[in-house]
């Protein structure tokens, strides 16, 4: 059986790379946020508003809970995914945890594209999402680094780069 769980910080090609690799392993492939999605009927943005990070962070948990239980998949989770209750434990013990590691420039450049989409991220200029990711980071790096692997990315912005990060995965996991 096969369960690869990637996590790392919003923007660091969780979703693009699990998808990349899920069609080259032809397996199934999970985003977290989008299963909450289609499960609760609402987006990350609305249970946000709805709920609070609490509530959202329980519902994560509970879906969590779920799709890491179903077999031969690929799995990406949310960027706070491995940081609340005993998440990290659990994602270990389920199946082989890959840890997408981005510079916090990195990071910024993709994400200045998609701040107004993230309820974390709204509302905040350049200087002030360059430090607040620098300070996530500092916050979620013990949780990150308990991952069975951990793969440097850059950016993945053409179908090659993609492609020769889902190989150096593949090699990593023995894949």
């Amino acid at each position: 059986m096969t369960r690869v769980i990637i996590i790392g910080y919003m923007g660091s090609g969780k979703t693009t790379l699990g998808r990349a690799l899920s069609r080259t392993m032809q397996l199934p492939f999970y985003d977290l946020d989008w299963y909450i999605e289609t499960r609760m009927h609402r987006t990350v943005s609305q249970i946000f508003e709805e709920r609070g990070e609490d509530g959202f962070r329980l519902v994560e948990r509970n879906m969590l809970h779920e799709v890491a239980e179903f077999e031969d998949v690929i799995i990406s989770c949310g960027g706070g995914t491995p940081c609340f209750f005993d998440n990290m434990d659990y994602l270990n013990a389920q199946g082989d945890t890959v840890y997408l590691k981005a510079s916090p420039s990195v990071l910024c450049a993709h994400l200045k594209m998609a701040r107004t989409e993230r309820p974390l991220l709204k509302g905040k200029n350049d200087e002030q999402l360059k430090e607040f990711i620098e300070e996530q980071l500092q916050k979620r790096e013990p949780f990150y680094s308990q991952a069975h692997h951990v793969l440097d990315v850059d950016v993945l912005d053409n179908r090659d780069k993609i492609q020769q990060s889902v190989e150096q995965l593949k090699n990593l996991l023995n894949l």
